[in-house]
This record gives structure tokens, sequence and C-alpha cells, in this order.
């Protein structure tokens, strides 16, 4: 598997516009209601591959392209509906952002682009809360080197310090887990094809500092893996995929007070459309849900979330009553219900990535398509 998509598009820095929001309108489904609450419209970003981060009721995302230049931006969604543009990436200082957003308590925003900076192998940026942004870190375009094409998203220790991975690159261009600190890069890890191969999402660490995710292939049976790297930095496959339990895990992970981690294949299972599953402390693995590429979603890209209850939500890429993608939901015993199935028009289409939830139940995510002008939407679904 190669990087998503070549640039071929040139933008200016920092545009920022604010826009009113397209009026909402509620689809219903079962006991979920729908509401849109930004469609996207190509100058004010187009495909939202990534999740929206939760400031209060007002939101910060990517897309992966529109703006100013066509090679992505970070947004604010206010809680009035207004969209502003923070940044529109010009491919010099990053292009094509894959991941979404984490920040600190300052008010700072981190991020990853796949594409462009100084060596054209991706960035790590920070947006402080004045709206100035500033690359921590250009990868290189080359094998055997820091890394290549970040398409995950970020985590941040207590120091400061931010941990992510990237596609390729590496000894064996394989891909690298890294770390930034201070400025200074360092490879923690390089794939190397049989411990895993591309790691697509991002990481988790535990209580104890131990760094968990997974690679979208490589492993034992070439269907991905699920790792470990301790806090000493040396690396163990947890779980190599063989189909039947999943494959080609394209999600991050998620862990809970018992050391348990869950996450989503974007393929394999009974039908081969993509599983939910379990893996518990001593590295036991349990497909919690198996999709059946129809009514209850197909090919999951994105990572989990978990409530109180134990209850896991995500979305599909595609299935649903619609065939549009969906937004589910795992109960403790393991009943999948589908919350919500995408129709393909102004509701959205093909969301790629997790959602969030607020203290009322309200879930919220991205459509990386549909919408008024067909280039994405931020969605709200209630209970």
């Amino acid at each position: 598997m190669t990087h998503i998509r070549s640039a071929s598009r040139k933008s200016t820095l920092g545009c920022s516009l604010a826009l009113g929001l397209t009026a909402p309108f509620a689809v219903t489904q079962a006991s979920s209601t729908e509401t849109v609450l930004y469609a996207f419209t190509g100058n004010t970003g187009q495909d939202p591959l990534a999740g929206v981060l939760d400031r209060n009721g007002t939101f910060y995302g990517t897309t992966e392209g529109g703006g100013s230049q066509s090679y992505g931006t970070v947004y604010r969604l206010g809680s009035n509906g207004t969209e502003t543009v923070l940044l529109s990436f010009d491919y010099t200082h990053g292009a094509r952002p894959n991941a979404g957003l984490i920040g600190d308590k300052a008010g700072n925003l981190y991020g990853t682009t796949q594409q462009g900076g100084a060596n054209g192998g991706g960035t790590v940026f920070k947006i402080a809360a004045n709206g100035t942004e500033t690359v921590l870190h250009s990868f290189t375009d080359l094998p055997g080197g820091d890394g290549s094409y970040p398409v995950a998203g970020l985590i941040r220790d207590a120091k400061g310090a931010l941990y992510g991975t990237t596609q390729h690159g590496g000894t064996s261009d394989d891909g690298t887990v890294f770390k930034l600190a201070k400025g200074s890069e360092t490879v923690i890890h390089s794939f190397s094809g049989s411990d895993g191969a591309w790691p697509y999402g991002g990481l988790v660490a535990d209580s104890a500092g131990n760094l968990y995710g997974t690679t979208i292939e490589g492993g034992a049976n070439s269907d991905g893996v699920v790792f470990k790297i301790a806090v000493n930095g040396n690396e163990t496959v947890v779980h190599p995929f063989a189909g039947g339990d999943g494959s080609y895990p394209v999600a991050g992970l998620i862990t809970d007070s018992s050391g348990n981690l869950y996450g989503t294949t974007k393929q394999g299972g009974k039908s081969g459309a993509g599983t939910v599953f379990k893996i518990a402390p001593d590295g036991t693995e349990s497909v919690l849900h198996s999709f059946g590429g129809t009514s209850d979603g197909a090919f999951p890209m994105s990572s989990l979330i978990k409530d109180g209850k134990g209850n896991l939500y995500g979305t599909t890429n595609g299935g649903g009553a619609h065939g549009a993608g969906t937004v589910f939901r795992i109960s403790a015993k393991g009943k999948e219900t589908v919350l919500y199935s995408f129709a393909g028009g102004q509701d959205g289409a093909f969301p790629q990535a997790p959602v969030v939830r607020d203290l009322a139940g309200n879930l919220y995510g991205t459509t990386s398509s549909g919408g008024k002008s067909s280039e994405g939407t931020v969605f709200m679904i209630a209970p």
C-alpha cells in the first residue's frame, strides 16, 4: 500500500474565514435522530477523514482537502454553527491531514499531515491558542529515514512529549513509531514486516506507559497485527490477525481500566466485511461482532469509544440500509445495534472517523462525503 493521494495543487497559509451554518435538517431511523451541524463547501474544507475534538461544545478538526489551496484545513465549528478555517495548508507547512487533533490545557492544538513539509514526507504541527502554526517536525520522504507519511493522530504524555506512527519509512520502509520531545524526533521502532507493516492508526498508552497500536499488514499471516511497545522500547506482537478473526486493522485501539484492548478491522470476519474485537490482558482475542456487509454495516475504519456502561460506539464506511455507512453501538453483552444508516445524500456518506459522546449521550462525528455540496459533514446523533 502506498501513501494516500499525491498532492497536485498549492495553497497559501493561514486563511481564516467564518461562514454561517447550513440550515440543519433531521433524519430519523429507529430511535436515533441525525442532524447535520455543518456541510463543507470546498473552500471551507472537503473530505473530513478525521473526527472532531470536543471542547465544551466547540469542535475542532481537519479536512484532507479543500481550503484556499486545496491541501486541507484545520477548522473550528462553534456552538452557534459558525465554521472558521483556522489554517489552510500550503504544502510547505504540511498537506493532506488525515488525522484528528489533540489539545493541551493551554489551548494549543497538535496534529499531523500525511504529506508536505520541508522534505515532502509529512509533518507534525502545532497551532497555538492565538492561531499561529508551527511545524514541529518535517519527515523525510526516504526509505530508511525517520518515518514518512503519518496518517494517524498523536498522543501526549505528562511531560509534553508527542508519540505517533508513520505509515512508511524506517529501516525497512514498513513504518515507524516515533517520539517527539523538545523539538527532537526519535524513532522508537521500525517495523520489518514480520512484526507488522504500515501502521495506519494511532497509539494508546496504558497506566505504566506501554504503547499499543495496530498495523494494517504484516505479522505471521500478513493480515496485520496488534503490537505493544514496552517502556524500554521493546516491541512485541500481541496478536497477529488471521482473516477469520479480522484483517486489515486500519484504526487504533482503546483500552479500559482492566487492561483490555478494543478495536476494529476493516476486513475479515465471517463475511469479510470487518470486525469489532477485544484483546484481554493475557493476549486472548475475542471477536465481539463480525459485520455482515449489509444492514449491520461494513468495513469499519474508525476506532471506538466506550461509555460507562461498557457500550462501544463506532462507524462503518459502508453497509447499512442505504450502503453509505453507519453509526453503531455494541452492548457490553455483544449485541450490535445500528443507531443510524446514512442515506448518502445531504445527511452525509461514508464515515471513516470515530465519534465522540457528550454527557447527554449525543454522538458527534464526520462523514467523508455527502452533505449539501458533497464535500462531507459534521453530524450529531441524538439518542
